[in-house]
Order: structure tokens, then C-alpha cells, then sequence
């Protein structure tokens, strides 16, 4: 049986992440609480400008795997890829604590749910843990939860996300094998090697 996958933003990161998944035969469910937004991806086009993104939306849809919805549903992976603007400085969360706690109702035993938003120091224990854990499960006992950021440039992401290595963190060891397991193994032809394991809390 297939893993589903739910993206969380589907800008410059969550869109291009959500398509190549899906062209590679994964059950994707790309979540953005813009309507246009779902439209426009649901008809095949982008509302972003990428070199090969919209190549790549079209046979994502075309094959059936890709779905944009403003809402999230069931998932074995969640993948949070909102955007954190600064704002007097400061990073905005308030994008990934909207998201984190649209997932919390579809939160089950054994689920991953993995952070991909540019955000400061000990985000994913102090607000995302916490928030998740409203759905009655505990972190890194009862479901995975892990950061794994994301570090591409705009005009040359669909390459970067290719090459680029990764860094994962995850709120327990078992939380960041399991994020690197999935993230090598339900990505292994896009995502390169995996340099570090951190654990934090």
C-alpha cells in the first residue's frame, strides 16, 4: 500500500515538493488555505514562477497522485512548508502554528509529521510539539516529529532539491531515524545523503 502524503504550503517549497512526489508515485494531497491557490494547481497551472514547475504540475496532476486542497486530511507524512516572514525582525510563526494545528485532528499512532519551514531555534518542541500533542498522542512515543529545513534558491529549486543534502532534527532519536528513514526512503531519487542526525526537545 502507498504512502499518502500531505504537503502543508504550496509556495516556493510545499509545490514543487508536493509534485515531485507525486510524478513519483506517491499519494499527494497539497494543502493551501488560498482558494485560488487550490484552483489554479487543480487545473494544471502554477501561481509561482519556476523553471520546470509547471512541467512538472501538469503530469503530477494528470496522473492523479497530486490533489490541492484547502484543507488537510489522513496522512501517514505530514509535511509542513509554510512560509516564516520576518516581521520587526522576528520570524512569523503564526503560518506554521495555523498549519500545525489543521493537522491535529488527523493526527494517528504512527503518523510523521515533519517541519520543513525556515524557523528560529527549538520551534518544532516548544510550539509544534505541543499543539500536536492537543490530539491526545505524545511526541516521539505515539507519532514521529522531526525539522528537516529546507535550502533552496528561486530560479533553480527542482535542481536543489536533487542535490542538496539534508540536516534532520527530530524531538527524539527515534523520531530523526524515522524522518531520515522516510525522508531517504518515500524520497530517495530527489533527496541526497543525510549528513546529521540532531535530537532536541
Amino acid at each position: 500500500m502507498r504512502q499518502r502524503i500531505c504537503v502543508l504550503g504550496l509556495g516556493y517549497i510545499g509545490l514543487p515538493t508536493a509534485a515531485v512526489l507525486a510524478t513519483h508515485g506517491f499519494e499527494v494531497i497539497g494543502v493551501d488555505v488560498n482558494p485560488n491557490v487550490v484552483n489554479i494547481i487543480n487545473n494544471g497551472d502554477i501561481h509561482i514562477e519556476e523553471p520546470g514547475l509547471r512541467t512538472l504540475v501538469q503530469a503530477a496532476i494528470k496522473s492523479g497522485n497530486l490533489r490541492a486542497k484547502p484543507e488537510p486530511e489522513e496522512a501517514d507524512v505530514f509535511i509542513i512548508a509554510v512560509p516564516t516572514p520576518l516581521r520587526d525582525r522576528r520570524a512569523d510563526l503564526s503560518y506554521v502554528e495555523s498549519a500545525t494545528k489543521s493537522i491535529a485532528p488527523h493526527l494517528e499512532k504512527g503518523n510523521l509529521a515533519i517541519l520543513e519551514s525556515t524557523v528560529p531555534p527549538k520551534t518544532t518542541g516548544k510550539l509544534v510539539a505541543p499543539i500536536l500533542e492537543q490530539s491526545g498522542l505524545k511526541a516521539g512515543k505515539d507519532f514521529y516529529l522531526a525539522h528537516c529545513p529546507e535550502r533552496v534558491l528561486p530560479g533553480n529549486i527542482l535542481k536543489e532539491l536533487i542535490e542538496n543534502d539534508r540536516v534532520i532534527g527530530g524531538v527524539t532519536p527515534e523520531s530523526a531515524r524515522k524522518a531520515q528513514e522516510e525522508t531517504s526512503g518515500v524520497r530517495p531519487s530527489f533527496f541526497g545523503c543525510l549528513p546529521l542526525i540532531n535530537v532536541f526537545r
